[in-house]
């Protein structure tokens, strides 16, 4: 069969291998008194500190697994781990506040539907799995999208004053601890760190399809190609395009008003 002239095949229907979204959820998760495992020196100044409190937290890392359901089929459980770094500060005498630094990890399970495939896909950029990987159910792919956490409160209080069925952080990946920059304390100390934090998220889970799509045409580049640094953007081409900004030359504090300013006057 003579190929299609190219204006006849950028209107056609093309076939294309992407992820499909089999099920999807969101969150908003207020975590109360989380526990913040601190660094040696900042566990040493938040023991002989007058008080503390944290300034903000950094999603380092959110770890996906996913598991079939055994009561529900074609569905499976989500189980997703937080890791925050958590920076603050402790008031140590009448000297300047000292900065502290600390692991928050956050734990949560969501379940979604995932389907069940029936077509085993295997790649050329498979590795061999182990012998049971072999024998396992391809599962879907779990993905989670998380924005950094909102610190809503903190306290400090005497380890005698813990929950005693507080459970203890046993393991940490090395990329997560190393990230610290210190090692993490985590048991003794006098006083102990704790967080409520504000955790917006969406998890879904995704498998293979292929999809039917209609086509707009190919995707060409647009710009030539430069072999100079200098020529990729012209500086004042760049500029003509930035907006006014209008609201830097209103005075602080004052009413935007009317429609001539641009933006909210929140922000």
């Amino acid at each position: 069969m003579p190929d299609k002239p190219l204006e006849q095949a950028c209107d056609a229907r093309v076939c294309i291998h992407t992820d499909q979204i089999l099920d999807s959820c969101m969150d908003k998760d207020c975590v109360e008194d989380l526990r913040v495992y601190l660094t040696r020196e900042s566990q040493a100044a938040l023991d002989r500190s007058t008080g503390a409190k944290t300034r903000c937290a950094e999603l380092l890392f959110a770890r996906v697994e996913v598991e079939p359901l055994a009561y529900k089929r074609g569905h499976y459980a989500v189980d997703l781990t937080f890791y925050y770094r958590i920076l603050g500060d402790a008031t140590v005498g009448g000297t300047r506040p000292v900065t502290i630094t600390g692991l928050a990890v956050f734990t949560k399970r969501v379940a979604l539907y995932g389907g069940r495939g029936k077509a085993k896909t295997f790649s050329s950029t498979d590795a061999l799995p182990t012998p049971d990987g072999l024998l396992q159910d391809r599962l879907p792919v779990g993905v989670v999208e998380a924005l950094d956490p909102m610190i809503l409160a903190s306290k400090v209080r005497e380890v005698c004053d813990c929950c005693r069925c507080e459970t203890e952080l046993t393991e940490i990946p090395p990329a997560i601890a190393e990230a610290l920059g210190e090692e993490l304390v985590l048991t003794g100390g006098t006083r102990r760190l704790y967080v409520t934090v504000g955790q917006f998220s969406t998890v879904r889970l995704e498998r293979g399809a292929q999809l039917a799509v209609q086509s707009g045409g190919y995707c060409m580049p647009t710009r030539e190609c430069c072999d100079d640094e200098g020529c990729e953007e012209d500086p004042c081409e760049l500029f003509s395009r930035v907006d006014f900004p209008v609201r830097a030359f209103y005075p602080e504090g004052s009413d935007c008003g009317g429609t001539s300013c641009c933006g909210s006057c929140g922000k």
